[in-house]
C-alpha cells in the first residue's frame, strides 16, 4: 500500500501526507479489528463447542467457521472505524510539518513497506476468495468479505513475519 505513493527525500516535501497517514492508520484498525473478531469468534465458537460436548475439531472447524468469518468481519470494520476516530483525536490540531514527518517515517521503513506488502497482497486474496466462494450467503454480505480480508490479511502479516525471521532473511530492512 506505501509504494503506492511518492516519497521524498526530505520530510518537509512529502507530498498527499494525510492520505498515506490516514490509509496506514486505517488499515492497521482493520487487522487489530481482524484479530480481535477472530479470537473472539473462535473462541465463542469453542466455547460452545465444549458445552455442547462435541469438541471434535473437523467438526467444529466446518459447521461453525461462518461465524468465525462474520465475527472478524464485524471485527475488522469497528478496528478501522475505532482507529479512525483516534486518528481524529490525536492529529486534530497539529502542523502540516507533524502528518507530513508521520507519513515520510511510514514511506522510509522498508520493513513497513514489507509489512504492508504482504499484509495487502492476503487481504485481497481472502477478499477475493470469500467473494468468488459458493455458496454466497446473504445473511453475511459485506461481514463475509471483510472477514476473508481480516483473515487474509493477518495470514499475510504472518507469512511476513515468517519469511522474515524463520527462513533467515534477518537483513536490515
Amino acid at each position: 500500500m506505501s509504494r503506492l505513493f511518492p516519497h521524498t527525500p526530505y520530510a518537509e516535501d512529502q507530498p498527499f501526507y494525510h492520505t498515506v497517514l490516514t490509509a496506514h492508520v486505517l488499515f492497521r484498525g482493520f487487522q487489530a479489528g481482524a484479530m480481535v473478531g477472530l479470537v473472539s469468534g473462535a473462541t465463542r465458537t469453542l466455547i460452545a463447542a465444549w458445552r455442547e460436548g462435541s469438541a471434535r475439531g473437523p467438526a467444529i472447524a466446518g459447521s461453525k467457521a461462518p461465524g468465525i468469518i462474520r465475527a472478524t468481519g464485524v471485527g475488522s470494520a469497528m478496528g478501522a472505524g475505532i482507529l479512525a476516530v483516534a486518528l481524529y483525536l490525536r492529529m486534530s490540531g497539529r502542523t502540516e510539518i507533524e502528518w507530513k514527518d508521520r507519513s515520510w517515517r511510514l514511506l522510509e521503513s522498508k520493513s513497513q513497506l514489507l509489512v504492508d506488502d504482504w499484509s495487502l497482497s492476503g487481504a485481497t486474496l481472502g477478499a477475493i476468495y470469500m467473494t468468488l466462494r459458493r455458496p454466497m450467503s446473504e445473511t453475511m454480505g459485506w461481514r463475509r468479505v471483510a472477514g476473508g480480508a481480516g483473515i487474509g490479511s493477518l495470514s499475510g502479516c504472518l507469512g511476513y513475519l515468517g519469511w522474515k525471521y524463520l527462513a533467515g532473511h534477518k537483513s536490515r530492512l
